[in-house]
């Protein structure tokens, strides 16, 4: 006895929208685990100072919700607000338990289900699984020398510590990507001195952000207006691609130039100008959205110190850089990412004949459509392998996954069969078409090393291309594609 048709990993937005097409289906029969106390993921677990969204919110959010936004970028209170929303209005958290830990999950044939391995010792058994963790839910913090021995305070921006007061403090922000970038002007004006550690810099460009006045959100409350708003900002949006892939002309026309003007109109200092210069073409990385970044860094307070001056070790007292600096710390905040690419899943996944998913991603993450994966029937991973989206909302994507997930399911419904498996060669013939693509973008050839790319080199985070392309790939399910178990 199965007990449940179909269980989700994870109560962020992948698995609030997994939930809503199953409710949509008339799938009742469903369970959500969330490994934390509370629901949300993203934009509840991340509290800290400055978090905001850096895709418009009508666009960032789902397409079945739609939202009274109070400004085209979004604040995280809001954020938290809009997912709250969705989590009482679909009554979802009925069908949720906390402090869920899926720590083991194995495919058992005879039963043709999963038997997920809850918290080291419970057991639950799923006909489908629906992975929904995220690619950006487990924080890293590298292991500099000498790290456990701060005396003061420290803690990772995804997990901000609000017992501790920065007014009048001494602090360093390890770290300079998106988080920092938010970070950094909010808390500029509380501290006494603020050191930056950047490994290296990244390209920034305006955040165009806009409050809507009252009666434009009267229209916005229109089924028609948010649609019409919508659908221009993705249309916006995914002309970027015409330079992230196309052409390095358009690319450097559209972006590049912006940044370097950024970079001259609101920092004087040659010095500070060359250190937050990056040295690869503009969307190699993420690209910060920001106003208040570059003002930050100029304040006489602030001080940011780059690969040539980084870290040598954590001391008891502060941070001593690569040329011999003390520099004497209250707290230490960092800023330093996810576990994003190689680590997708955090535990182990038995599949097939005993078949390991970390060893079938050995050489790097890779799944057909970035969801499914050949000897793990009935195993759906939403924010796969390249599946991130470099020029629009993440949700695009999330919520064209979902479509192919959908079908999958009703396939195997429809042949009267009780799992189905993606065909090696299918899946071997998409990464193969995906990789060839990849080298035609700049997060290839950019000249950049970023958190996109696995151990392997590998580009694997990113989907090299339009979203209506990989919309229109999932939308055309391809049963000869897969193969179903009885």
């Amino acid at each position: 006895m199965t007990d449940y048709q179909v269980i989700i990993v994870g109560s962020g937005f992948g698995g609030q929208a997994a939930a809503i097409e199953l409710i949509k289906q008339q799938q009742n029969d469903f369970l959500i685990l969330e490994r934390r106390d509370f629901m949300g993921g993203t934009w509840v677990q991340n509290s800290y100072p400055g978090a905001a969204v850096d895709v418009q919110s009508p666009l960032y959010s789902l397409s079945a919700v739609p939202y009274d936004w109070s400004q085209m970028y979004a604040h995280r209170d809001e954020l938290q607000a809009y997912t709250d929303y969705i989590i009482e209005h679909f009554r979802l958290r009925q069908k949720t338990r906390l402090n869920s830990t899926v720590t083991a999950m194995r495919w058992n044939a005879e039963h043709c289900h999963w038997q997920l391995e809850i918290n080291g010792c419970e057991q639950l058994t799923a006909r489908f699984v629906i992975n929904a963790s995220g690619p950006l839910s487990t924080p890293v913090i590298p292991e500099f020398p000498g790290r456990d021995s701060f005396q003061g305070a420290s803690f990772h921006t995804n997990n901000w510590d609000h017992n501790v007061s920065l007014e009048g403090k001494r602090v360093a922000i390890i770290g300079s990507g998106a988080s920092a970038a938010q970070v950094i002007p909010a808390i500029v004006d509380s501290v006494t001195e603020l050191h930056i550690f950047q490994r290296s810099p990244h390209w920034v460009v305006k955040r165009r952000d806009y409050v809507f006045k009252p009666w434009q959100r009267r229209i916005l409350r229109t089924k028609w207006g948010y649609r019409l708003l919508r659908n221009s900002i993705y249309l916006a949006l995914e002309l970027r691609v015409l330079g992230f892939k196309y052409s390095k002309l358009l690319l450097q026309l559209l972006a590049g130039n912006e940044a370097r003007r950024l970079i001259k109109q609101q920092i004087s200092d040659p010095v500070l100008r060359q250190k937050v210069t990056p040295d690869f073409t503009i969307g190699c990385k993420r690209v910060i959205i920001s106003n208040t970044l570059y003002p930050a860094y100029c304040r006489e307070h602030v001080q940011v110190h780059d690969c040539h001056d980084g870290i040598a070790a954590i001391t008891p007292s502060g941070i001593v850089t690569q040329s011999g600096q003390q520099v004497e710390l209250d707290i230490i905040v960092y800023s330093t990412g996810f576990d994003a690419t190689d680590g997708m899943i955090s535990y182990p996944v038995i599949g097939e004949h005993g078949r390991l998913l970390a060893d079938f991603w050995q050489d790097y993450p890779r799944a057909y459509l970035g969801t499914t994966v050949p000897y793990f029937p009935n195993l759906f991973i939403v924010t796969g392998p390249n599946t991130g989206i470099g020029h629009t909302s993440a949700l695009v994507v999330i919520e064209a996954q979902l479509q192919y997930i959908m079908r999958a399911m009703a396939a195997v419904s429809s042949a009267a069969k009780r799992a189905i498996v993606v065909k090696p060669e299918a899946e071997q013939r998409y990464t193969d078409h995906i990789h060839a693509e990849m080298r035609k973008t700049v997060w290839h050839w950019g000249g950049c090393n970023s958190w996109y790319k696995s151990k392997s080199g590998k580009v694997i985070a990113i989907f090299p291309g339009f979203s209506l392309t990989f919309k229109r790939w999932t939308r055309n399910f391809k049963a000869a594609n897969h193969y179903f178990i009885d």
